[in-house]
C-alpha cells in the first residue's frame, strides 16, 4: 500500500516533520482501539489507559525513523502488542501481591439491598451476565488466538494485517482465529440460543 492509499501514513509522516495536528488527530483516531486492545489483553482499563499512552510516546519518538512501507495501523498495533507482551512479561516476574480482605467492624457500613424500584430488569442482567462470560473466555485463550481475535473482531483488520502485526503466516493467523473462535464457540455455549459464531 502507498502513502497515497494509507491516509493514517501521511499524517505519520507530517508527524515526521514535526506537525503537532497530525499527531493529534492519530492519537484522537486510534487511542480508543488501542485501549481497547490492552484492556481485553491485560484485564485492567486503569493499565489499559497508560499503556495507550506509552504507545503514543512511542509513536511520538519514533516518528524521525518512520517509514511508510506498511500500513500505519500494522506499525502501530505491533507496537501496542509488544507493549502489552512485555506488560504480561513484567507481571510474571514481580507478581502483585493481594491486598489483605477488609475486616468488618461495628463502624462498617451494613450492606444494602435493592429497591425493587429500581431493580435492573432481567434481560440487562442477562446481557451483562453474558458479557462478563465474554471476557472470561477471552482471558482464558492464549495471549496469540485472543490478539488475533480482537483484532479481526474489534478493529475489522484484514488477516494479512494480523499475520504481519503478530509475526505469523497468513495460513498461521486464520489458524489462531479459527481455533479461538472454536474454543470461544464452547466455553459461551450455554450463554447462546444457537451456538454460532457470527462471522
Amino acid at each position: 500500500m502507498t502513502v497515497n492509499q494509507d491516509p493514517d501514513a501521511s499524517l505519520m509522516l507530517r508527524v515526521k516533520r514535526g506537525d503537532m495536528a497530525a499527531f493529534e488527530a492519530l492519537v484522537e483516531k486510534y487511542k480508543q482501539p488501542v485501549t481497547n486492545l490492552a484492556w481485553r489483553t491485560l484485564g485492567d482499563p486503569d493499565e489499559a489507559e497508560d499503556l495507550a499512552q506509552n504507545v503514543f510516546i512511542q509513536v511520538y519518538r519514533s516518528a524521525a525513523r518512520y517509514e511508510a512501507s506498511a500500513k500505519f495501523t500494522t506499525w502501530l498495533f505491533t507496537i501496542a502488542r509488544n507493549l502489552c507482551l512485555n506488560e504480561i512479561r513484567r507481571r510474571s516476574r514481580h507478581p502483585s501481591e493481594p491486598l489483605e480482605p477488609a475486616v468488618e467492624t461495628d463502624d462498617t457500613p451494613q450492606r444494602q439491598y435493592e429497591d425493587p424500584k429500581t431493580t435492573v430488569p432481567p434481560e440487562a442482567l442477562l446481557q451483562t451476565e453474558l458479557a462478563q462470560q465474554i471476557e472470561k473466555a477471552l482471558a482464558g485463550l492464549p495471549e496469540n488466538q485472543r490478539t488475533a481475535i480482537l483484532l479481526f473482531r474489534e478493529d475489522d483488520m484484514s488477516y494479512e494485517t494480523i499475520a504481519k502485526i503478530l509475526g505469523t503466516s497468513l495460513s498461521a493467523t486464520k489458524s489462531l482465529i479459527h481455533r479461538g473462535r472454536e474454543t470461544l464457540k464452547q466455553k459461551l455455549k450455554p450463554y447462546l440460543k444457537t451456538g454460532l459464531w457470527k462471522e
